[in-house]
C-alpha cells in the first residue's frame, strides 16, 4: 500500500481542523468522512488486524478485492517505474496488497481505539487527529462498531515522487457496517446496514531507506 489512503496528501491538523475532524469521526459510520491533515477519521470497519507491518510489500493477498495497476506506459505507470529506479525492491502490485491490508487494519485499529497499531502505520499528523477523535470518543462513553464485509476494489489513483520520497493514492471500494453506540448501547450514528463506501487513501515513504513501510497521511471520501 499504501496512506490512505491515505492512509493525500494531508490529513489532519490541530485546532479548528482536529474540532472539525472529531465531529465528522462521531458522524462517520454509515456515512463516508476522510481524512487529510485538516480532516479526521473515517468510519472504521472491524476485522481481525493482521500482525506486522503493513505495505511492506511483502503483505498476503486478500481474495475478496479487484486490484488494478495502471499501465507501464501510462503517466502514474512511468511513476511508479521512476519509483522502482530508487528502491528496486518496488513492485505496484505488492503495494496494493500491503495498502488492502493496512486499510483493514487501520479502520480496525481505529475501531478499537489501538493506538499501539495506529502509531507505527500513520504519519505524525494523522495519527494526532487519529487520537484525539478516539479520546474525544472515550471521553464520552461511546463505542464504534465495524466491520468489513468485503473490498470490492483497490486501484492506484495517482502517484507522485519527490526525491526519493513516494505518494500513492489508493482508492477502496467497500462493503462496511460502521456504527457508533453510547454507554449504554443505543446507536449515536451509523446504521447497521451493509453499505458500500468509496475512500480514497495516500501513503508515503521515503524510497531511499530500509522502512519498508507505506504511512497513511490522508483520507478522504470519494
Amino acid at each position: 500500500m499504501g496512506a490512505s489512503s491515505g492512509f493525500p496528501i494531508d490529513l489532519i491538523l490541530f485546532g479548528m481542523i482536529a474540532a472539525f475532524l472529531v465531529l465528522r469521526l462521531r458522524s462517520i459510520l454509515g456515512r463516508r468522512t476522510g481524512f487529510e491533515r485538516p480532516t479526521q477519521p473515517y468510519q472504521p470497519p472491524a476485522g481481525p488486524a493482521a500482525a506486522g507491518p503493513v505495505i511492506d510489500g511483502q503483505a498476503e493477498a486478500q481474495p475478496a478485492a479487484n486490484r488494478s495497476v495502471p499501465d507501464p506506459a501510462s503517466p502514474i505507470g512511468q511513476t511508479l517505474g521512476q519509483m522502482r529506479t530508487i528502491d528496486r525492491n518496488f513492485e505496484p502490485a505488492a503495494f496494493l496488497d500491503g495498502a488492502e491490508k493496512a486499510f483493514r487494519m487501520i479502520v480496525a485499529a481505529f475501531a478499537a481505539g489501538d493506538r499501539a497499531t495506529l502509531r507505527g502505520l500513520l504519519s505524525d499528523d494523522t495519527y494526532r487527529a487519529f487520537e484525539q477523535a478516539i479520546a474525544g470518543r472515550e471521553a464520552a462513553g461511546q463505542k464504534q462498531v465495524s466491520a468489513i464485509h468485503g473490498i470490492q476494489s483497490a486501484t492506484i489513483e495517482s502517484a507522485d515522487l519527490r526525491g526519493p520520497v513516494a505518494t500513492m493514492a489508493v482508492r477502496f471500494v467497500s462493503d462496511q457496517v460502521s456504527l457508533t453506540q453510547d454507554k449504554d448501547g443505543h446507536p449515536v450514528t451509523g446504521t447497521d446496514s451493509v453499505t458500500e463506501i468509496t475512500d480514497v487513501w495516500t501513503f508515503e515513504r521515503d524510497l531511499s531507506t530500509r522502512d519498508p513501510v507505506w504511512r497513511l497521511v490522508s483520507a478522504r471520501s470519494a
